[in-house]
């Protein structure tokens, strides 16, 4: 590497990290001042509070990884375009392409930090960060799930249209039970289905209690039907897989996910798209790094009338507009039929798209 090399990559570096250690501070100390009543009024151990904010610290620079590394680059390189660095390098017969390389290198090592981050300090960052947040912040139940259709065994399919974990109860319970046709084993017959109009965890002896109990068996002349008012089953599933933490999918590693996708896609479950989204975005978020890098070089390599607060400005404004896109995609995976990969990388084509068109006019 040239002498102008390092001199580009150390600022770039070093513009980034000043960034986060002015940023992470500025964050605490406002998260400090709005949460510190209720952290007096619940007495949290400090000890406690101290893991938080170390948790804290890494769960929002991922999240503002965007922003902060668009305003480093812009904020750097705006200072060597109105410095005439930019101009004197081009000047002497370097490209813009050549420019860009030290840029290039800078944005590789941020890429690599960015999915380590992601693949193996976010998820016990993120899973601190929101127990904290779930246990002593919020009135919010963490685990609490609607609309709960899911399938248990090859045989055996579930729905509950709302289940809380704290109270281990829910509501409009079904149990739908098929069994394999003999003749044709690929087919399978409607064995029996259990409604009932609640459904209450006993984990002493870790039994069901249904009330409102009725159960239809499939006969091939006529079918069977009873009811009571209460009856105790014992079924083989837990709490655990109707109610999931709302932010389980940020908390695992890599394989942890993967596995769990696994085994949710061979037992029929659906609704796994919040857990896709996430898988997606480990691997999406270091490839923006060289997107947002470009962009950033782009915007700011020019001299402009009002000076570097104009690139700050389009910088934010770019950075806000591409988390926009990264959440507003991400929800709509989790809550519509949109495919997760797609939505996932949507936010990635489109400003890769407006990455390529800025460098083609910043070449000329």
């Amino acid at each position: 590497m040239k002498i102008i090399d390092w001199y580009i990559l150390k600022r770039y570096l070093a513009t980034f990290f000043v960034m986060l250690l002015m940023f992470i501070p500025i964050g605490i100390v406002i998260d400090v001042a709005e949460k510190i009543n209720k952290i007096l009024d619940k007495k949290v151990p400090f000890v406690k509070v101290a893991a938080y904010y170390g948790d804290f610290t890494i769960y929002f620079a991922n999240l503002l990884f965007p922003i902060f590394l668009f305003l480093s680059i812009i904020w750097f390189t705006s200072k060597l375009a109105s410095n005439t660095e930019i101009v004197a390098i081009l000047s002497s017969g370097i490209s813009f392409t050549r420019f860009l390389r030290p840029y290039i290198i800078g944005a590789s090592i941020i890429s690599v930090l960015a999915l380590l981050m992601g693949m193996f300090f976010y998820p016990a960052a993120s899973k601190g960060f929101n127990d904290f947040r779930y246990t002593y912040l919020s009135s919010k139940e963490v685990r609490k799930t609607t609309e709960v259709y899911k399938k248990i065994s090859e045989t055996e399919t579930v729905y509950v249209s709302s289940f809380s974990y704290t109270t281990n109860s829910g509501y409009n319970f079904k149990l739908e039970k098929s069994k394999v046709n003999k003749d044709k084993k690929e087919d399978k017959e409607l064995d029996y289905i259990i409604n009932a109009n609640s459904i209450k965890w006993n984990p002493k002896d870790s039994t069901y209690t249904l009330s409102g109990y009725k159960k239809r068996t499939i006969g091939k002349m006529e079918d069977k039907l009873e009811s009571e008012s209460s009856k105790t089953f014992k079924f083989n599933f837990k709490p655990d897989d109707l109610t999931p933490t709302i932010y389980a999918a940020e908390t695992m590693t890599p394989q942890e996910l993967n596995e769990f996708i696994d085994g949710e896609t061979k037992r029929g479950s659906g609704n796994l798209n919040a857990y896709l989204v996430v898988k997606y975005k480990k691997w999406s978020i270091p490839v923006s790094a060289f997107i947002l890098t470009t962009i950033a070089v782009a915007v700011s390599s020019m001299k402009r009338r009002g000076g570097m607060g104009v690139n700050l400005a389009i910088g934010i404004a770019l950075a806000f507009i591409y988390i926009f896109f990264d959440k507003i995609f991400g929800t709509l995976a989790e809550k519509s039929s949109m495919p997760p990969l797609l939505a996932v990388w949507i936010p990635n084509i489109a400003f890769g798209i407006l990455a390529i068109y800025l460098l083609r006019n910043a070449r000329r």
